[in-house]
């Protein structure tokens, strides 16, 4: 498929579509005539980019991370070196922190629906 095609099926402009294959996090074929040709597959792996991007992972945390992919096992340990697990354990703190954050600013906002006469407005809880 086209980066047209791509774009509109995932939802992602065509000059992010770019970027993350700048980045190494996508790849494309080219046609004869220069056009940017995609598989089937990578309307999933722009699913998983932007979904790790919005969980605030940079694209270079996500390249090493792809890089890493189908490495299983054992193997795993002994190709992912020190510094690529301190930056993903820095990662995962970020995002937890933003977690908490986030549930912290939600809990007060219910709290306030709650308290402000409008409690028919609340959402009720979701599960974490």
């Amino acid at each position: 498929m086209r980066i047209g095609e791509l774009a509109q099926r995932t939802g992602v402009a065509t000059r992010l579509l770019r970027y993350y294959e700048e980045q190494g996090l996508l790849a494309s074929t080219r046609s004869t005539n220069g056009y940017r040709e995609y598989a089937e597959a990578d309307v999933e792996t722009v699913f998983r980019i932007r979904g790790l991007v919005t969980a605030g992972m940079t694209t270079r945390l996500i390249r090493m991370l792809f890089d890493m992919e189908g490495v299983r096992g054992t193997e795993t340990a002994a190709d992912c070196t020190r510094t690529v697990a301190q930056e993903v354990a820095d990662e995962l703190a970020g995002v937890e922190d933003r977690i908490r954050c986030l549930s912290r600013s939600r809990d007060t906002m219910r709290a306030w629906l709650a308290t402000s006469g409008y409690p028919e407005r609340a959402p009720a809880a979701a599960s974490p």
